[in-house]
């Protein structure tokens, strides 16, 4: 093959300007010594994307690797990859949207490399599309040299998901800072079945800091208190959620717990005073730039009519109707263009803020983020994770980041109900600490959240 073809159609090769931290060249090491399969658990913003291409670089260069296919989540980070791929001199079919636009294009190419025209093929595709006949009837015809990627690969553990992975690609690498699934353990193997097992370094959030790989941060946890219409509501919902895990036959009941659970969550999740909080707040910060600001999907119920209105319509409303903040949202419906040009006007300034569900919560890459509000959260650990991560990415000029985190104080509701409050807040407990502890003023945040600690007898975590 001639040098010219190779330019042509584009092939990996390092950007002249990289250098891979140690764990990145440690992790492509041993993923190359597992014999091309594994999967790699890396903080969020530590470079899972850079490490992947740079094995991609690798193979080319070892075995002459044909085609690269990547697999993400969401179209928003397929735009990202091609971002990232460019700089490795390769030139990326966009696999999503509508199969007219990519089918004959993709199959035209799949022909060139089975005929030696063609050195390397790079296709970047979304779980959505995988499990298309548009692309599964192409996947059988991919050549033995092909490297799968799956990003954020927690996402691939659901059984269609799961079954849409080609079984005839043999190079397998996954990509996840939290590669375990929620309460799924059935797909967590499935995963690690397919891609191969989590392999050494893990790299966490302390390392990564540790490292420069992501900066430090100041970690100010806010209390807020129910008002009276949501503390009747949370008392009651905390009451039959108790009777659903020690009714009668000590058997937790978990038709009737889930959707009891859920139903608490997100009465947390939208409670009304966090609005409060962030108009106390955001007044003395109306100079500050580059804030992202997390709300849930809940509703906000007033005391003496129901609204349900979403936390995100209220924030932004408060925000940029009431205090002047320049902001816009940042959601599910916002097309692929529109969040491009939001996040040239978020790194600018010309927006002071966006405001977002959670779309933002799995490899959007913004890293001139510098300061974050949470709203609200779920219980599921991996988005706080994916979370602190997106904050925490380096950028020019950024030396550390400032995270505000709305949690609500439950109500003391009596003997009856303690311990059911105990064991569902020890493991969220836990996770504010954790943050809190690796931050710059750990000993104020520590503090903060002791008051949350004593009220609910929990000071051995």
């Amino acid at each position: 093959m001639k040098q010219s073809a190779n330019l042509q159609f584009g092939f990996p090769k390092m950007p002249p300007a990289l250098q891979l931290r140690q764990y990145q060249r440690e992790a492509v090491a041993n993923w190359f010594a597992h014999r091309g399969r594994g999967t790699l658990k890396m903080a969020t913003g530590s470079g899972k994307t850079i490490t992947a291409l740079a094995i991609a670089t690798e193979l080319y260069h070892k075995i002459n690797l044909q085609v690269l296919l990547v697999i993400c989540p969401y179209c928003h980070l397929v735009n990202q990859w091609a971002r990232e791929s460019e700089k490795f001199g390769l030139q990326p079919i966009l696999a999503f949207d509508r199969a007219q636009s990519w089918q004959n294009k993709l199959a035209a190419s799949l022909y060139e490399v089975l005929a030696g025209d063609r050195p390397f093929l790079t296709i970047i595709t979304t779980n959505a599309t995988l499990m298309s006949e548009s692309l599964q009837s192409q996947l059988r015809y991919f050549p033995e040299k092909t490297l799968i990627v799956g990003d954020e690969v927690h996402n691939l553990g659901a059984p269609r998901l799961e079954q849409s992975l080609p079984r005839n690609i043999g190079l397998r690498l996954a990509l996840s800072a939290t590669p375990e699934r929620h309460f799924d353990g059935e797909g967590t193997e499935a995963i690690l079945d397919y891609f191969g097992p989590v392999l050494q370094p893990e790299l966490t959030l302390a390392d990564a800091i540790r490292q420069k790989a992501l900066v430090h941060y100041l970690y100010y946890p806010i209390l807020v208190e129910l008002t009276e219409v949501e503390t009747r509501k949370y008392s009651r919902l905390t009451q039959k959620i108790g009777w659903a895990l020690w009714g009668d036959e000590k058997v937790a009941d978990k038709d009737a717990l889930t959707p009891l659970l859920m139903q608490r969550a997100r009465l947390i999740g939208a409670a009304a005073n966090k609005l409060n909080a962030l108009r106390d707040l955001m007044v003395r910060r109306l100079d500050t730039t580059h804030t992202l600001f997390y709300c849930g999907d809940g509703a906000i119920e007033s005391g003496t009519r129901r609204h349900n209105h979403r936390q995100l319509t209220e924030t932004a409303k408060l925000l940029g109707a009431e205090l002047g903040y320049r902001i816009n949202t940042y959601t599910a419906a916002t097309s692929v263009a529109e969040r491009e040009k939001l996040r040239k006007q978020f790194e600018t300034g010309e927006l002071q803020g966006l405001v977002a569900i959670r779309c933002l919560d799995e490899g959007v890459d913004i890293p001139a983020i510098r300061h974050a509000v949470i709203l609200a959260s779920s219980s599921n650990p991996r988005q706080f994770i994916q979370r602190r991560g997106r904050i925490l990415r380096p950028h020019p000029g950024k030396e550390r980041a400032t995270l505000f985190d709305m949690i609500v104080l439950p109500p003391d509701l009596g003997r009856e109900t303690l311990e059911v409050e105990r064991n569902l807040l020890r493991k969220e407990l836990k996770r504010f600490l954790e943050f809190a502890d690796l931050a710059d003023n750990a000993g104020e945040a520590r503090v903060k959240l002791l008051q949350l600690q004593k009220r609910y007898g929990l000071l051995d975590i």
